[in-house]
């Protein structure tokens, strides 16, 4: 263990008075730490990941009050070193750990889950997730040479990132227009190790890691379902009914498969 992990499991410790143990290395590179008596989580940033995980601190104190089964923020240290964040553990467990059969018995609730997200009024929520800010922020990373491969699809890994950016950019005045009349509170990265499920009933129980969450297009959210279980699947007519299922319980009758490739193929240019 090295020894800022060890003082971010001391600061911790300080604040809430349990043990903290090492859980996993996010994407992002934050390190992850969970109390002994399992009831919540340390993340802890350093560096520019300091104003991204207070981002996600306001996010999630925003939306705790909604519940939704999201956590709450317990306490928030920062100091010269990096900042860590405290909040309550979501009871289940995360859905990419579900074999199919037992995720497409999860699959309502958790299609209800990002519903419910999405019924709130995006007048109430203070945070923005707009296409113009995630295309701006793709056009970033893409320009640093940024872009992790094993982020995109099968059939992309072989394009240079410049040119999937420059496709995505020539659908971008019409993905724009549709967001303009279509605006939701959205998860933002709605990928299954973002939704728990309760072992047992098989029930979605909340979501985490809402450091992207805000408004923006509805079908953000979807294409990270549909893209994220792609490979969880027994076969075709499982994702087709799973599929046709998310956008039953959200009321569409004819989803935008292209507007859906779109935003499949915009995320992964969006981190690094």
């Amino acid at each position: 263990m090295n020894e800022y992990r060890s003082d971010a499991i001391r600061l911790a410790g300080l604040s809430i008075g349990r043990k903290w143990i090492p859980y996993r290395r996010g994407e992002s590179g934050d390190d992850l730490f969970r109390r002994s008596d399992g009831s919540a989580y340390a993340k802890v940033s350093t560096g520019s990941g300091v104003a991204l995980l207070d981002d996600e601190r306001r996010r999630t104190a925003w939306l705790a009050s909604f519940g939704l089964g999201s956590p709450a923020v317990l306490d928030w240290m920062v100091s010269d070193e990096g900042a860590c964040l405290v909040t309550s553990a979501v009871p289940g467990v995360p859905a990419d750990q579900f074999e199919a059969a037992e995720l497409i018995r999860a699959w309502p609730s958790i299609a209800e889950r990002v519903r419910d997200l999405h019924s709130i009024p995006a007048s109430e929520c203070p945070f923005e997730r707009g296409l113009q800010m995630m295309f701006d922020r793709a056009t970033d990373v893409v320009a640093r040479d940024g872009v992790n491969p094993d982020f995109l699809d099968p059939e992309d890994q072989d394009t240079p990132p410049q040119t999937l950016l420059d496709d995505l950019e020539a659908e971008l005045p019409e993905r724009l227009s549709q967001e303009a009349y279509d605006r939701v509170v959205c998860h933002g990265d709605a990928c299954m190790p973002n939704l728990m499920i309760d072992p047992e009933t098989l029930r979605c129980t909340g979501l985490i890691d809402l450091g992207r969450l805000g408004i923006a297009d509805p079908y953000v959210d979807f294409a990270l379902l549909i893209g994220n279980t792609r490979e969880t699947w027994a076969g075709p007519e499982e994702a087709q009914a799973a599929y046709g299922r998310l956008f039953d319980i959200h009321d569409i009758g004819a989803p935008d498969r292209q507007r859906l490739g779109f935003y499949l193929r915009l995320d992964p240019l969006t981190w690094g």
